[in-house]
């Protein structure tokens, strides 16, 4: 290291060099790296979703998706667990890998066996959709589309095939279906009394339909020269031909499908409606896919907009909303505005102990250059800027000070000593190298055992220790380096001799003494005089008490240690929590009507929930209002969405508040007392709303979910309910739910097999007709038209209007053929009753499950966990034989997370210490080092509990990196007092001399860290509540580690080393400890005698 100072001050000019090219690639891959919320979560996971139009969940889940999860554990590799949901005519199956999974094998295998299974599924199944995804999938912007004078279906219709295909082509994106509106369709409106009249059924219409539009080319031929392209009229090219077709020939008379039925461009019963602000609209949700970051993708889609709008007609209006964007850059820039606070206030206070403008522009000069590093290092790994890696270099800050304060601080000494410049900086870094290397590996190396985390804590704080890591190195590497170089310009040789002497006492005489520099006139020298003077009354007021413990350590020992284990007494009154809440200013909120309530009514309903929520929220705090209900229309949406719809009395309810705002999460508990007595048998629970908790809640609906695992669905069912019951007693649970339904409306047809066979029905020809009335043609008789307009193609479906179908009587009256074509109604060959079913089929890891979903309100996460394993040990007895309760979703994550940071902290404090060891050959010495530890831990306890922030991982984050600047600080202390011993042979001068002389290097170095951790610490701006706890960490733990390092280390060293032999001719000895006049009136000056 030496050498490299050396090469520093030889040829400067070369580190000039290189700080200029640090200047040019640190911009630069700021601006090309991506900007995001939070860094790459690379938790992979294959979704892959079956569809059967009118399957109903309790099939789905036993003739499709239950085979093919068992087939999906022989044949594919690195699964962690699978998930799947049964919803009617969808099967969502969810495959999380390993993290270290190939992910393209993994969709290779997974494709191959979907494929494969095709052949015992049930018939007219199709290949299943897959898709590829991670926790960062999640909307990041949306679309409304509105308008006064076009309809749903034409705004869906513009949604799904001018505006989404356009967007496509953005990186990173992923668009599911168009929520909302109407999907378009040729509509053939079957006429039940005409059927009936004709001896027709709906499977005959299919029949003629399939046979009368014919998609298949016909072939060439050669007439003459030339070669004929030959072209039949198999598919009608105008809807009016579709009338026209023929069903079947009566004699002498034929039926046209004008006959029975009529064909209009329309589409299928609504299944979903959208409302924004009231108003009925489609909407567009653009989800973050891939590793492009989330301000590339809405920056993208926003640039093409004007091109799409271009293309639409006047009359639809295109209006983004819940731009995360928005939410990104505050929080981003917050992050950013927090560091630059910081090193503005560092910056300042080093000029105000210093004294000095050329050594403080030294050491600012070298805290940009170190962060820059630091950026470019990170891009060059891959990373992002995120408030997670922006976060570790505003936290990096404080410590950059540390590396070029000690190292100019340092230099001053000597040049006080009347050495030129270049001596000066040789001897202090001489002096200093072995301790800045060792503090730097103090404080890399608590970031080590954050490598053995998993999951979503990995991903996000890893990034964190890497960004803090190579700022530290950078910082390291220019103390060495640039400080030396800038030194040997700046600063000059003291005009006095300074100290001749080696003695210390003379040292501390000298420190001690009042300044007698002539007056000025300069307001900032007259400020920094006068800091000074107060300093050195500080300073005074240290030695005497230093002399005090050193005089009674035993007892100091005992007390410290004492008020350590009461401090940590207050840990189960601290709380737990995965991360704090963020205030993004969103409330989401989920509806869930009586279950199997028409999509009419429940629209309506939310029409007065609407109602209430503006009554609850004042105009000038509300922005807007989105509704959506009912199930969308493809299984892509059901993979993404993450609110627990299941059916057509689901819906969500999504709020955006003005800026300036209230506090969100009074308004969302004011509406858990309000919405609830207002609408009995109404269901409502909030969301995750954020793009935060979005992301760690990974697709959940809520923070808690209880998991109920078996074959016994009925048994686990009873069980659920009795544990909701529970958990609803317990005190701070909101929301509390069970998702899967069980009591959704059904009718039950019975076929009398042996009735119908003597009239010539058979079951398939009761299903083949009772399918195309009902669900329509689409999956049994698919066909297509081809718009010649647009050049979409649209499925042809013949179905049964809703209104035609409104009674029992009218299925009862539904007309069945045969395949000779003779007639019969429903109610003559089966019989129709009533019953309920399930609205939605859950597994995990295939076994049949129920969740219950929950979330803390005015209470700690960990605490309501704790209560919630309470009531399932209490219960354990009732569980049905097979059946497993586990506690999932954030607190799962949350628990993983704590152990692993716990034993993270604790691998740091033994990494430190064999660390110290091995630099310091002592395990004596290497005791005292870490014995300031347990007071920062005891710092970190009491700074939590006085600003009632629950323990998370962030503030477990700040205890890990608060035990690597601790113990740099005190390897400062220990090393000079080793210094001192081997000169005095007097462990008790030695611990004096140390802590009285590292005082001021000490105090700056801590209050650098505190001040610069302060905005952190305060969490404001943007999301700035989720880094608080860190930074409150931090600042707790290094108040309580200073003054352990500058009281407590001294004590232990004097009492570890107090058997040290001393020769006859050494300074004080053991008797002689009272001889430290710690009151002397003298102020500044200790008597050695």
């Amino acid at each position: 290291m030496l050498k490299l100072v050396r090469l520093a001050l030889t040829r400067p000019y070369t580190f000039v060099v290189l700080a200029m090219l640090i200047l040019i690639l640190g911009p630069l891959s700021a601006l090309r790296t991506p900007t995001d919320i939070f860094p790459d979560i690379r938790i992979p996971v294959i979704s892959v979703v079956w569809s059967y139009t009118g399957l109903q969940p309790d099939d789905m889940a036993g003739r499709i998706v239950t085979y093919y999860e068992r087939t999906l554990g022989t044949t594919v590799n690195d699964v962690a667990h699978i998930e799947s949901q049964s919803f009617t005519g969808y099967g969502i199956v969810k495959i999380f890998f390993q993290p270290t999974v190939d992910i393209r094998t993994a969709t290779a295998q997974v494709t191959s066996i979907s494929q494969t299974v095709l052949k015992q599924m049930p018939p007219g199944t199709t290949p299943p959709q897959i898709l590829n995804y991670n926790a960062s999938t999640v909307p990041v912007l949306q679309l409304a589309l509105t308008s006064d004078t076009l309809d749903e279906q034409q705004l869906a219709d513009y949604a799904t095939n001018a505006i989404r295909p356009q967007l496509l082509s953005v990186p990173g994106v992923a668009i599911p279906t168009p929520y909302g509106g109407k999907t378009r369709e040729v509509q053939i409106d079957l006429d039940p009394k005409a059927l009936q009249a004709r001896k027709l059924s709906a499977e005959d219409v299919a029949a003629a339909l399939a046979r009368q539009n014919q998609i298949i080319p016909v072939g060439t031929q050669k007439v003459g020269a030339f070669q004929y392209n030959v072209k039949l009229n198999n598919s009608p090219v105008d809807l009016e031909e579709l009338n026209a077709l023929p069903v079947k020939v009566d004699g002498d008379a034929t039926i046209y499908i004008r006959d029975v039925a009529h064909v209009r461009d329309g589409y299928p019963p609504q299944t979903n409606i959208v409302r924004v602000d009231g108003r009925r609209a489609v909407l567009m949700s653009i989800l973050k896919n891939g590793s492009a970051s989330t301000l590339d993708i809405i920056s993208g889609v926003k640039a093409k907009l004007p091109l799409v709008e271009a293309s639409l007609p006047p009359q639809l209006k295109l209006v983004t909303m819940g731009d995360q964007s928005k939410f990104v850059k505050g929080a981003v820039s917050g992050v950013v505005r927090e560091g630059v606070i910081a090193a503005a206030l560092t910056s300042a206070m080093i000029l105000l102990f210093l004294g000095s403008w050329r050594s403080t522009l030294i050491i600012a000069a070298s805290i940009p250059l170190a962060l820059l590093a630091a950026v470019a290092a990170l891009s060059a790994m891959g990373e992002t800027l995120n408030v997670m890696t922006l976060g570790g270099l505003a936290l990096a800050v404080g410590i950059l000070v540390d590396d070029a304060t000690v190292t100019i601080e340092n230099i001053n000494w000597h040049l006080e000593q009347g050495k030129d410049v270049q001596r000066a900086i040789m001897d202090g870094a001489q002096q200093i190298v072995t301790p800045a290397l060792v503090s730097l590996l103090c404080i890399c190396i608590v970031f080590v055992p954050m490598l053995l985390l998993d999951g979503i804590a990995r991903f996000l704080f890893v990034p964190m220790a890497e960004a803090v890591m190579f700022a530290m190195i950078a910082s390291f590497i220019l103390s060495r380096t640039f400080v030396p170089m800038m030194a040997q310009y700046l600063l000059a040789p003291h005009a006095s001799g300074g100290h001749s002497s080696g003695e210390l006492a003379a040292i501390i005489e000298s420190h001690g003494s009042m300044s007698t520099s002539p007056t000025s006139r300069n307001p900032f020298v007259r400020f920094q005089r006068g800091f000074e003077q107060c300093f050195v009354r500080v300073r005074n007021v240290y030695r005497v008490l230093l002399g005090l413990v050193l005089t009674h350590p035993k007892r100091f020992v005992v007390g410290v240690l004492a008020v350590v284990c009461v401090s940590f007494l207050l840990s189960p009154w601290l709380g737990r929590n995965f991360f704090p809440d963020i205030d993004a200013g969103e409330i989401a909120l989920h509806v869930r009507a009586p279950v199997g309530t028409r999509i009419e009514n429940t629209a309506s309903i939310f029409d007065h929930v609407e109602n209430t929520i503006r009554q609850v929220i004042p105009p000038d705090q509300l922005g807007s209002v989105v509704d959506n209900i009912g199930l969308p229309v493809s299984g892509i949406n059901l993979t993404y969405n993450n609110s627990g719809t299941i059916g057509s009395q689901d819906g969500d309810i999504m709020i955006a508040l003005r800026e300036n705002h209230e506090p969100t999460a009074g308004y969302v508990k004011r509406l858990r007392e309000v919405l609830p007595a207002a609408f009995p048998g109404t269901t409502f629970s909030f969301l995750p709303a954020d793009i935060v908790s979005q992301i760690l809640n990974f697709g959940a609906p809520a923070p808690i979910d209880l998991q109920v695992a078996g074959p016994d669905q009925a048994g686990n069912h009873r069980y659920a309910n009795e544990l909701l019951r529970r958990v609803r007693m317990i005190s701070g649970i909101a929301d509390s739910r069970i998702q899967q339904a069980v009591t959704y409306p059904q009718f039950t047809i019975a076929v009398n097999r042996s009735h119908a066979g003597r009239l010539g029905i058979s079951e398939e020809d009761v299903t083949n007709s009772v399918v195309a009335t009902l669900a329509g043609t689409s999956q049994v008789a698919p066909t297509y038209w081809l718009n010649p307009t647009n050049g979409v193609s649209y499925p042809i479906v013949a179905q049964t209007p809703e209104y035609w179908m409104a009674s029992l009587s009218n299925l009862e009256n539904l007309p069945i053929t045969d395949s000779s074509g003779r007639s019969q109604l429903l109610g003559g060959v089966a019989s129709i009753s009533r019953g309920v079913g399930s609205a939605v089929v859950s597994h995990y890891n295939i076994e049949p499950l129920f969740d219950i979903y929950a979330t803390p309100q005015g209470r700690d996460l960990g605490a309501v966990a704790s209560d919630i394993d309470g009531i399932v040990r209490a219960t354990a007895k009732d569980v049905p034989k097979g059946s497993t309760v586990t506690l999932r979703g954030q607190v799962q994550t949350m628990n993983s997370a704590f152990t692993g940071l716990l034993l993270g902290l604790v691998g740091a404090i033994a990494l430190i210490y064999l660390l110290i060891v091995v630099n310091f050959h002592s395990w004596g010495d290497a005791f005292v080092i870490v014995s300031a530890l347990p007071a920062a831990l005891a710092g970190i306890v009491w700074m939590l509990f006085a600003t009632h922030t629950p323990l998370s991982v962030p503030a477990l984050t700040g205890a890990i990196l608060c035990m690597g600047v601790a113990t740099a600080n005190s390897v400062l202390v220990v090393s000079f007092a080793r210094e001192r011993l081997a000169v005095t042979h007097d462990a008790l001068r030695a611990a004096f001399e140390a802590g009285f002389s590292r005082f001021r290097p000490v105090l700056m170095t801590a209050l650098s860290m505190i001040i610069g951790m302060a905005p952190m610490a305060l969490g404001l701006g943007d999301g700035g509540e989720q880094n608080a706890p860190l930074g409150r960490a931090v600042i707790g733990g290094l108040i309580c580690a200073t003054c352990a390092t500058l009281l407590f280390v001294p004590v232990v060293f004097s009492l570890v080393h107090r058997r040290d032999a001393a020769p006859p001719d050494a300074g004080p000895s053991e008797p002689q400890r009272e001889s430290y006049d710690h009151s002397s009136s003298e102020p500044g000056v200790i008597h050695v005698n």
